[in-house]
């Protein structure tokens, strides 16, 4: 008795061997445009950012702003004491004045021959240069006073009232009340997106809001040896819990005129030498399957894409269990 449960043991084992072994799953694959969504996570930053500060020295005697507050275009934001180039500036037009009346002099004398085309040269060159000396000191007086370029936010307040400025030294740091998300993209990715693609981004305390590219730089980080997309998020304002650096997600769906198979990764059997993918995949009369070379268009963490053409027929691939079939005797 013993012996015959063995034996029935036995036949069970190699009659259900070959069922095992040709279990798989078969999909049919039809060449399609490639189409994918790069899934990424960038950082809130201001568009543009700006220090500002003095052209001349002096004391500072007007600041209009503080850090984190808000200004229009055209804004007095910062003034300094303006008395002494204001003097500057009277002081030297009054010798252009003395100028223009000495050339005018010299124009009478030499009509009567009482004065040399030499002098009147001279009195010329003095005109033109307490000229240039007047519109540097005009220049001077109006860089005195600091006027917002644009609507904007402090960022950074450098000063306080009553400091002495240097020429040059920032006094305000401002940036331009639009925001976008930087973005780091392969080489690969960076050729499927362009300027003005809208694309999806959400943040934590808002939700998904639209975006749309406005810059795709033309060579990659030296750091990262990524391209540092920027997104500009044009009808989002600069609300509370809003700061630069905060992470937010960005979504870019891109279409192609390339056609592929779209595989699922289970179905990739192996990479040969040549990059080509391998597949097992039914013979075009139908009869059986076979293994087959396609060159890979695109790979994924779930998909693998085949190269194909517009009018390629569908083809019938082994999508899970291949290792079964080829087991079972292929």
């Amino acid at each position: 008795m013993k012996l015959l449960l063995i034996v029935f043991t036995l036949l069970l084992f190699f009659s259900a061997k070959p069922i095992l072994a040709q279990s798989y799953d078969t999909e049919v694959i039809s060449a399609e445009l490639y189409s994918d969504t790069i899934q990424r996570t960038g950082k809130l930053d201001y568009k543009r950012t700006l220090s500002l500060s003095f052209q001349s020295s002096g004391y500072l005697s007007l600041l209009n702003v503080d850090e984190g507050g808000q200004f229009a275009k055209g804004q007095l934001l910062a003034s300094l004491d303006i008395t002494e180039l204001k003097e500057q500036k009277n002081s030297h037009y009054a010798q252009l004045m003395q100028a223009k009346r000495e050339v005018k002099r010299l124009s009478r004398l030499m009509d009567d021959k009482m004065a040399s085309e030499r002098d009147l040269d001279t009195a010329i060159t003095q005109v033109e240069t307490t000229r240039a000396a007047y519109q540097v000191a005009y220049y001077n007086l109006e860089k005195a006073q600091i006027y917002a370029p644009f609507s904007g936010v402090v960022l950074a307040r450098n000063t306080e009232l009553g400091e002495l400025q240097s020429p040059g030294r920032p006094a305000l740091k401002v940036a331009k009340l639009e925001w976008v998300v930087k973005v780091a993209l392969t080489g690969q990715e960076i050729s499927q997106v362009q300027l003005d693609q809208k694309v999806k981004v959400s943040l934590s305390h808002i939700g998904i809001v639209d975006g749309v590219i406005s810059k795709i730089p033309a060579m990659a980080s030296d750091e990262s040896n990524l391209f540092i997309i920027e997104v500009l998020l044009p009808k989002l304002k600069i609300t509370s819990g809003m700061v630069a650096g905060q992470l937010a997600a960005v979504s870019i769906a891109f279409d192609s005129d390339k056609f592929v198979y779209r595989l699922p990764i289970a179905a990739l059997v192996a990479v040969d030498d040549n990059g080509k993918a391998i597949v097992i995949a039914q013979s075009p009369d139908n009869s059986d399957f076979k293994q087959y070379s396609f060159d890979v268009f695109q790979l994924d963490n779930d998909y693998v894409y085949l190269k194909a053409n517009r009018n390629d027929e569908p083809l019938k691939i082994m999508t899970k269990g291949w290792q079964n079939y080829s087991l079972g005797g292929q």
